[in-house]
């Protein structure tokens, strides 16, 4: 890319977030849309861990060796895409599982300039590495604390669960739900989760709190969790608004100083001019 069509390629990135949308906000009709998701009892999971093998395997990432501990919570991290943790609640110890809650709205992919961290139609949110360019606003956009970057790789990745996308687009379930043997973890359409964890309430009212998590905070997730106890004695945190970040973001992109909108831009035109040069190099070997 020569010096004029970089700064065309700034030029247009600049229009693009001008008008308040970035490359990546890609913002589904939630609602209209027939996401498929994932749902967590936590009264029918028995901390086998097997779900966590289950990941290890099926994304080439080393096996859990880390053992279960009351109170003692343990992370997701650029080699663990979820984790299960004991906690001391009310209802006495609950095991509960983290990994990426797959928004219906992620401010992850709103934030992503290039859509290397994007919502697909049948649900999952996933990274694109050859779309990336390093920026990791998704990390700081995310409201779960979700997207890990390998910092000390030649030639690092953003990691987080994907929900076994190839899987799902191959006509197979995420290996986690597969492996559950106590079926903690199902999968199907967000509908039909919904309908199941509502079910279970109802008919066992004194064994659930009476709320579905994941189903509006945030604008909803794709994993929805039912337990014995109240949300936040499980680690959750009950403070989230239920509308979705994106949507909370709109006003203030309206005013932004052009000081924001143009450092993105900058980063943006960068990117493109790095692949392109990278793309002519290998051309030429």
């Amino acid at each position: 890319m020569n010096r004029r069509n970089f700064f065309k390629t700034v030029g247009i990135a600049g229009v693009t977030l001008a008008v308040g949308k970035s490359a990546g906000a890609n913002s589904p009709e939630s609602e209209k849309t027939e996401f498929r998701g994932m749902l967590y009892d936590a009264t029918r999971c028995v901390g086998c861990l097997e779900c966590e093998i289950a990941c290890a395997k099926s994304h080439n990432l080393p096996e859990p060796t880390d053992e279960l501990q009351v109170d003692v919570l343990r992370k997701t991290s650029e080699v663990k895409r979820c984790v299960i943790n004991y906690h001391t609640t009310s209802k006495g110890e609950v095991l509960v599982r983290n990994q990426c809650m797959h928004c219906n709205e992620p401010a992850c992919a709103a934030a992503c300039l290039t859509q290397a961290m994007y919502k697909t139609k049948e649900g999952p949110v996933i990274w694109r590495a050859d779309k990336c360019m390093g920026c990791r606003y998704c990390m700081v956009s995310c409201p779960f604390d979700v997207p890990k970057f390998e910092y000390f790789s030649a030639n690092p990745k953003i990691e987080k669960c994907d929900m076994c996308y190839d899987r799902i687009m191959k006509g197979q379930i995420p290996s986690c739900a597969e492996a559950c043997p106590a079926e903690a973890l199902i999968f199907g359409t967000r509908r039909e989760l919904l309908a199941e964890a509502r079910k279970r309430i109802a008919e066992n009212p004194t064994e659930y709190v009476d709320q579905i998590y994941g189903e509006n905070v945030a604008g909803g997730t794709g994993y929805l969790y039912l337990s014995p106890a109240p949300f936040n004695e499980v680690g959750f945190n009950t403070k989230l608004q239920n509308t979705s970040y994106p949507a909370l973001s709109k006003g203030f992109l309206y005013s932004v100083p052009s000081v924001f909108v143009l450092l993105p831009t900058l980063l943006l035109g960068i990117h493109k001019a790095t692949k392109d040069n990278q793309s002519k190099d290998e051309e030429n070997e």
